[in-house]
């Protein structure tokens, strides 16, 4: 947990790998993740590397997983999860594979070819089959069909000139949807001398294959199967046995392929899951090995990588295991660098989701703070002061909750719908946004905007009714009453936790919140900046920049505190000197603050300590004068100290004592205020000091954070307006739901059957608007507050992760 408050140290280090034992080395490291491996051959095409004939290897195999994978798919079975911990295999398990996969593939294809062509012969039997079974009969609905023969001419008299002329049979099979047209086109090409019969099948006959054979002209656009019609009744029963006989010893057939087919599939299931995650892995380490470079003896490989300096020793003893049966070691050791190394945070599965809304706004420089540790308390806590009720709070919470006792669930893990693997991701985070909401809505004292009385309220209206002397007909003439804190008796004392309960029912209910909620904004809001600020003194002790705590943290201190910080004081001084039967006579905390920028006074608002025109007009003046020095202190300083290096001493620079990490304070030609900061390692005897743009960054910075205190002070609000927003949404679903639906029934069984619809309305609306859409406003918004107030003061999120090389996607 050390390393979530900065990032852990990270070095680069060298490998050296004997040439045979290279591949289970980047293996194992592989399985255990703690290395990132740098290319050194970036200058060498992708074709022309050493294992390039390994990488392509995998990738046909990958093709032919695709085959088969492919034909598991299309026989409706899935591919079982493999199980168990599968290491990379040895390269020469690759040609073992390979001769299986090949031979699984070759007779799925000679299977599924003879499948198909079984099918086609099958449906073109049973097609025949159904033709001459339609045909026993004559199709002629408009003769007599008694007497009538094949061979009976269908022309009057039998003795004229068309006496030879005979009734012809073609018999086929053809689409119903096709059926008219080609009766229309037989008919016109026939010139009439044509009786068309059609009748739909018995059994339904599925074809596997395109209906495609030629038969005649006008046919073959129609895609029919033509079949030969014996004449013969004897001939078409016998051809038809025939038929029936065949389709018999097919489906035999067809069902033993069907079968074997099934055998092959099942060895496929059991043995491509494995393979694939094998050969991912074996794909993965050859493209690693492709990164390193040939040692000049070519009896060992040389790479690069990073790693965090904690993992040194377990990196050697894993790379000693893994070369052991090489009888020569394979070496690692931790070389300079002048380049930024990357960042490694380490985080589980409940810092996860607030690292993520860290690293979405930019991952932190080399060992920079990392805000994260502080996110886990200040993002909740804001989001529920805009979000404080303690119904909406609960509901929350128990939703979040159910998610984290089902986690280890597979079902829950495996679940693909994007929105739930969104909420299940942010499941820790959810939980306390919504156990902070509950806190928050204990001190509004709402619950689905009902106000609770948990404690006596600190207001009594026996009190204030006996001292006014309040009758019957001053009641009846004054439908609003006012309880008057100076009357003895009628304030008896603050409410013990939160707001009393009585301003609910207060027509001035929203005003005394607007002003509470307003001023609690403001606090929390110099609060959470003021904290950004100090945060940035730590990373100027870890770099050793010592100048910025005196040219920069301070003045940004004194200009913030100031100002804002003695307007925070103000509302603290009021709540603690005025009471509630001096609140009448209060001086104006507004009209003081606006006295304070123009260095005036108001003799109608009254001070609120002795010497506060003083005080104020110092603060002013000390704010402004801090300007100068943030815009010029740390400028002029970094002229003199480049000043000081360049003087001729007549002995060479001293070794820097922080090694290879080390920051530099130089500014160099396109140095910003990013890189000065975070202390990029840079080459001092090249750095180039140019004291304009020196002046640009510092002028940007120095324009970014006076205007940025105004402005992100004002942003602040956004808690005082969002919370009200959701308050008075709450209070408007109440009214327009909940309260017509308990006037509209007074029996007890007319009020059981009306709130059952208006109850489910009412949930409803609460989860859609309160919950989901005003939840998903409040989270925006602190989010803003997190990335623009808050780490703008320190943070900078211009770095880059630390990617180890890892089978942990793989597996």
């Amino acid at each position: 947990m050390g390393s979530m408050f900065r990032g852990e140290e990270v070095v680069l280090v060298q490998f050296f790998l004997p040439t045979s034992a290279a591949y289970s080395c980047v293996s194992q490291l592989g399985e255990l993740g703690l290395a990132e491996f740098r290319d050194l051959n970036a200058s060498v095409s992708a074709f022309q590397r050493r294992f390039v004939g390994d990488v392509r290897r995998c990738e046909e195999l990958e093709k032919t997983f695709m085959f088969l994978q492919e034909e598991v798919r299309r026989a409706g079975l899935v591919l079982p999860p493999p199980e168990g911990r599968l290491l990379a295999p040895p390269p020469r398990d690759l040609l073992r594979i390979q001769e299986e996969t090949d031979r699984l593939a070759r007779e799925l294809r000679d299977v599924r070819g003879n499948q198909q062509s079984l099918r086609a012969q099958l449906h073109q039997l049973q097609l025949h089959s159904a033709v001459l079974g339609q045909g026993h009969h004559l199709p002629l609905s408009a003769a007599p069909m008694d007497g009538l023969l094949e061979r009976s001419p269908l022309l009057q008299p039998p003795g004229g000139p068309h006496q030879d002329l005979r009734v012809n049979f073609v018999a086929g099979a053809v689409k119903p949807t096709k059926a008219a047209a080609l009766e229309r086109l037989l008919w016109r090409a026939c010139r009439g001398f044509l009786i068309a019969s059609f009748r739909e099948t018995e059994q339904q006959l599925e074809d596997p294959v395109t209906i495609g054979q030629k038969i005649r002209k006008i046919t073959d656009c129609f895609h029919c199967h033509v079949f030969p019609f014996v004449e013969q009744e004897e001939g078409r029963l016998g051809t038809l046995q025939q038929l029936q006989q065949q389709s018999l010893e097919l489906q035999e057939v067809l069902g033993e392929t069907e079968r074997f087919l099934s055998q092959v599939l099942g060895r496929v299931q059991q043995l491509l899951p494995p393979w694939q995650v094998q050969i991912r892995k074996m794909k993965a380490v050859y493209l690693v090995l492709n990164q390193c470079s040939v040692s000049a003896t070519h009896k060992c490989l040389i790479a690069e990588g990073w790693c965090a300096s904690s993992d040194l020793p377990t990196l050697q003893q894993v790379l000693q295991d893994s070369s052991s049966e090489a009888g020569v070691s394979a070496v690692v050791h931790r070389i300079p660098c002048r380049e930024m190394p990357p960042t490694l945070i380490r985080t589980n599965r409940f810092t996860a989701g607030f690292q993520g809304i860290v690293d979405a706004y930019g991952v932190g420089r080399y060992q920079e703070v990392n805000p994260a540790p502080y996110t886990i308390i200040t993002f909740p806590f804001l989001f529920a002061v805009m979000f404080g009720d303690v119904g909406h709070g609960l509901l929350m919470f128990l939703f979040a909750l159910a998610m984290v006792l089902a986690e280890n669930r597979p079902a829950v893990k495996a679940a693909q719908n994007e929105i739930w693997q969104t909420f299940f991701s942010g499941r820790y985070l959810l939980l306390l946004m919504g156990l902070f909401s509950v806190y928050t809505g204990f001190i509004y004292n709402e619950c689905f905007s009902r106000a609770t009385t948990i404690f006596p309220s600190g207001w009594s209206v026996a009190a204030m009714a006996t001292q006014s002397g309040w009758s019957d007909e001053f009641l009846a003439e004054h439908p609003l009453l006012t309880l008057d804190p100076a009357v003895s008796g009628v304030f008896l004392g603050p409410y013990p936790f939160g707001i009393d309960p009585v301003w609910s029912l207060a027509v001035n209910h929203l005003s005394f919140l607007n002003s509470f909620k307003m001023k609690m904004s403001i606090i929390l809001g110099v609060t959470h900046m003021t904290f950004g600020v100090v945060l940035g003194v730590f990373n100027h002790v870890h770099f050793g920049q010592w100048h910025r705590l005196l040219l920069e943290t301070l003045p940004e201190l004194i200009f913030l505190l100031g100002l804002f910080g003695y307007l925070v004081f103000l509302v603290i001084y009021k709540w603690l000197c005025c009471s509630a039967t001096s609140a009448a006579s209060a001086p104006s905390l507004l009209i003081h603050f606006i006295n304070m920028f123009l260095f005036s006074h108001s003799p109608t608002n009254q001070s609120l300590f002795p010497g506060q025109e003083v005080v104020q007009s110092a603060l002013v003046v000390l704010a402004l004068a801090t300007v100068p020095v943030l815009l010029l202190g740390t400028p002029l300083f970094l002229r003199w100290q480049h000043r000081r290096s360049l003087r001729p001493t007549g002995r060479q620079p001293e070794e820097d004592k922080s090694g290879i990490l080390d920051s530099s304070d130089a500014s160099v030609a396109g140095w910003g205020s990013d890189e000065e900061k975070v202390g990029c390692p840079g080459d001092r005897e090249e750095a180039e000091f140019v004291l304009s743009e020196v002046l640009m960054h510092q002028a940007i910075h120095t324009i970014e954070f006076c205007l940025g205190c105004i402005s992100n002070t004002a942003s602040y609000l956004r808690l005082w307006a969002l919370s009200l927003a959701h308050a008075q949404l709450s209070e408007v679903l109440w009214a327009m739901v909940m309260r017509v639906g308990l006037r509209m029934g007074h029996e007890l069984g007319v009020a059981a059957v009306v709130l059952v619809p208006i109850f489910a309305a009412f949930a409803g609306l609460t989860v859609a608007i309160l919950l989901v859409m005003e939840g998903l406003s409040a989270f925006l918004h602190a989010l803003r507050l997190h990335w623009v107030e808050f780490q703008n003061k320190f943070y900078l999120g211009s770095g880059y992760k630390l990617s180890p090389f890892t089978f942990a996607e793989e597996d």
